[in-house]
């Protein structure tokens, strides 16, 4: 064994150790741990290694996919029985998109865990929304095939249904705030503040405009982001107002 094979079986050592602390987080002790590894490998680490049994998480996070799909529709048909079925559709992808996702996966610290290949971790793939909602799905998944539809409800319930108004809104916050603001007979505007750091890690400050009802700020990585965090910071302002509320969506 080469001194770099023997420092990779070390580091991969390490590394599935880890895997205690995070079976902690998630609340859910594996019976087959090779199911959680598998969850937790990008493609780029698993052709990297090429070690036998460790596969990449794709097929996991197909299963994974159409897991967070049934729950998701189950609770939002449950929840609003009088949503129609386009709204249910608009309001389920809401959630189970990879924004809400690679935000849900903040609470289990899901980036922390996952094996990446040199390439991708030199390249900020740790913090790469596609990579980190593309393992969240992956470990339902896992969770699936490891402990059944029951226990894989619970997690999904624990967390990303948790709060799914919220969720909802903030990811489709700039289109709910524009349906408020043409009901109020209103115009909407989004100007950006400033722009600070350095090329590559930018921060954008923008403020949200609606004259009479409300004048917010808010930063984000990209003017996009910073808009929609903007626009979500406005609706719970209104909603605070009494001028918009849950019930609105149903």
């Amino acid at each position: 064994m080469t001194v770099f094979s023997h420092n990779r079986e070390i580091n991969m050592n390490r590394k599935f150790e880890d895997l205690k602390e995070f079976e902690e987080k998630i609340n859910y002790k594996f019976k087959n741990r090779n199911y959680l590894i598998s969850a937790l490998t990008h493609s780029s680490y698993a052709n990297e290694v090429r070690i036998p049994g460790i596969v990449n998480n794709e097929r996991l996070e197909f299963l994974g996919d159409a897991v967070l799909e049934l729950a998701t529709s189950a609770k939002i048909f449950k929840k609003y029985p009088n949503m129609s079925e386009g709204k249910m559709s608009k309001y389920r992808a809401s959630i189970v998109c990879e924004p809400t996702l690679a935000s849900c996966s903040k609470a289990i610290s899901l980036s922390d865990y996952i094996f990446l290949g040199n390439g991708e971790e030199l390249t900020g793939g740790r913090e790469r929304a596609s990579i980190v909602s593309d393992a969240f799905e992956a470990l339902i998944g896992a969770i699936y095939l490891d402990g059944g539809i029951d226990v894989a409800t619970e997690f999904i319930n624990t967390f990303v249904l948790n709060d799914i108004v919220k969720h909802h809104l903030f990811y489709d916050s700039k289109s709910i705030l524009q349906e408020i603001v043409q009901s109020l007979g209103k115009e909407l505007e989004y100007r950006e503040i400033s722009q600070t750091g350095p090329q590559h890690n930018k921060t954008f400050t923008v403020e949200c405009v609606c004259n009479g009802y409300f004048n917010v700020q808010a930063v984000g990585p990209t003017k996009k982001k910073a808009q929609q965090s903007a626009a979500y910071n406005a609706i719970l302002l209104l909603k605070e107002k009494g001028i918009f509320s849950d019930e609105s969506e149903k």
